[in-house]
């Protein structure tokens, strides 16, 4: 498998906190299936300030430690940033990474709001060539609310990732019942672990997996995990058109 979300660079971010926990992460991240492995540390949240001249010699310097360490896994470059609108030109000036450098850049929302202008920057994205995936969008409070707000954004052409352990429920019945309505609405693209350490915040891929093989069959899988694979090569993800959230009734009066 190939997770695109995690923090296993150390010392970086509220992840991996020491080479000893990369290592740590690294070896639960195999026992898990995983071989290829994104390191997306946190950029401009408010807490953390990690830009691409940063993160390419530790991914580097990781990848030789797992080596000389005998751990077969394949760490790639990459980034989380939360969306500002400073984005666009912290791509042009080399301060925020694309994924593994291709044309795929996160978009990290803040968690209980969704900002204005929003739209227009995922737009201005698209239009000078780089393929917004906006991360975690289950746990968003104002997504939450009203998914129609994510419809908008991907019926414009963005991509989406939700986390494993929403779709498996470890982060709550609200990020779980969005995370499968959203598989449900084809407004999800991608399935990665975000995984911080090998306790509170683990990798529950193979699980999510497992859950959406059991209520969508096999061939969802293969959607996610393909998708995966072709964020990494720089290929255009597959993607079903998207639809609205459906709205539960409630005793049938809606």
């Amino acid at each position: 498998m190939i997770d695109i979300h995690s923090h296993i660079l150390p010392g970086v971010d509220d992840g991996a906190q020491t080479i000893d926990d990369s290592i740590d992460m690294a070896r639960a991240a195999v026992e898990e299936g995983i071989h290829t492995i994104l390191a997306t540390p946190h950029h401009m949240n408010g807490a953390y300030i990690n830009a691409k001249h940063d993160i390419l010699p530790r991914v580097e310097e990781l990848n030789h430690r797992l080596e000389r360490e005998g751990i077969e896994l394949t760490v790639l470059p990459g980034q989380e940033t939360r969306i500002n609108g400073d984005m666009l030109e912290g791509i042009e000036v080399g301060d925020v990474l694309p994924l593994n450098n291709t044309s795929y850049v996160f978009v990290e929302f803040p968690f209980d709001t969704v900002p204005r202008y929003t739209s227009q920057l995922l737009f201005d994205m698209q239009v000078t060539g780089y393929r917004p995936i906006i991360v975690h969008p289950e746990r968003n409070k104002r997504i939450q609310e009203d998914p129609d707000i994510l419809y908008s954004f991907v019926k414009k052409g963005s991509f989406t990732q939700l986390t494993a352990a929403s779709v498996t429920g470890h982060f709550g019945k609200s990020s779980q019942k969005l995370a499968h309505q959203l598989i449900e609405a084809n407004l999800a693209h991608l399935i990665s672990s975000d995984a911080h350490n090998t306790s509170s915040r683990g990798f529950h891929l193979r699980d999510a997996y497992q859950a959406v093989e059991k209520k969508y069959g096999l061939s969802s899988v293969y959607f996610f995990q393909e998708n995966a694979e072709y964020l990494i090569r720089d290929e255009v993800l597959a993607a079903e058109p998207p639809q609205h959230v459906k709205k539960k009734k409630f005793l049938g009066l809606f």
